[in-house]
């Protein structure tokens, strides 16, 4: 397999924003893990790509300011109603964002009847454009990203609920724009569903999982002339399958080792 220079010119812009996406996601896919609502990335992510095609039928300039803040705004309004309902309805919450996730889906669908690429659209919403990701985009996307860190590092007590909320918003609206719904799902919960058994060096751990994810999907997905998004997702989860398994095999030979050297 041999690796061209057009080729790496247009992974390595790809593969800066997977890792983005990973420095974000993974910490922030942790907490999601921990509050039992797993599906709120892909409720808030329609909803965010709600705003975006809304932005597109009023006849907004695809990558202007104007479809951002539609789509953030759409964001941060899903993100504080379902900050609402878990103190309302805390014992259905997963409930409710599953309800959210599918009046988002079916909205943009019912958004994109009658434009002629509306399956164009839709397709580019879920899987992504993550091949063309442009430098600009990803270096104001990384201080975005930077300054999320810096508060859920910094400040994670005293965000709250609805702080948690808000940065996801934020997280997701960046996030599904770059590389599509699917990649950040994936890049959400699998690298904290294969470490979660982990009580040294888990974020790391992730962390790497996650950017091992993003490179081998990239040159998979362009060696075999395969749909990047897919590949990357299958990557992520091959990688974290394999890891949790090693990881999973190597506890219990020491919790073995251990009992057999008490008896």
């Amino acid at each position: 397999m041999n690796l061209s220079t057009a080729d790496i010119s247009i992974l390595l812009p790809a593969f800066a924003a997977g890792l983005l996406v990973t420095a974000t996601h993974v910490p922030l896919g942790m907490q999601v893990l921990a509050r039992g609502i797993v599906f709120i990335d892909l409720a808030i992510a329609q909803i965010a790509g709600c705003g975006v095609l809304l932005a597109d039928q009023m006849g907004f300039e695809a990558q202007g300011i104007a479809v951002q803040i539609a789509a953030l705004a759409a964001a941060l309004g899903g993100a504080l109603l379902l900050t609402w309902t878990e103190r309302v309805w805390p014992d259905v919450q997963e409930a409710v964002i599953g309800v959210v996730f599918i009046l988002g889906a079916t909205g943009s669908v019912l958004l994109l009847a009658s434009n002629v690429h509306g399956s164009e659209h839709l397709r580019d919403l879920l899987v992504g454009q993550i091949l063309w990701a442009q430098p600009s985009r990803l270096w104001w996307a990384a201080l975005v990203y930077a300054a999320i860190l810096v508060l859920w590092f910094g400040w994670r007590q005293r965000l709250g609920r609805t702080g948690f909320y808000v940065l996801f918003a934020v997280a997701v609206t960046i996030s599904v724009q770059l590389v599509g719904l699917y990649l950040v799902f994936a890049t959400l919960i699998v690298p904290p569903l294969a470490t979660r058994t982990m009580t040294r060096r888990r974020l790391a751990t992730a962390w790497a999982l996650g950017g091992a994810g993003y490179a081998v999907g990239l040159v998979v997905s362009t060696a075999l002339d395969l749909p990047t998004g897919p590949a990357i997702v299958w990557a992520l989860v091959a990688l974290a399958s394999a890891w949790f398994a090693m990881a999973s095999s190597g506890g219990r030979t020491v919790r073995n080792m251990t009992r057999n050297a008490k008896s």
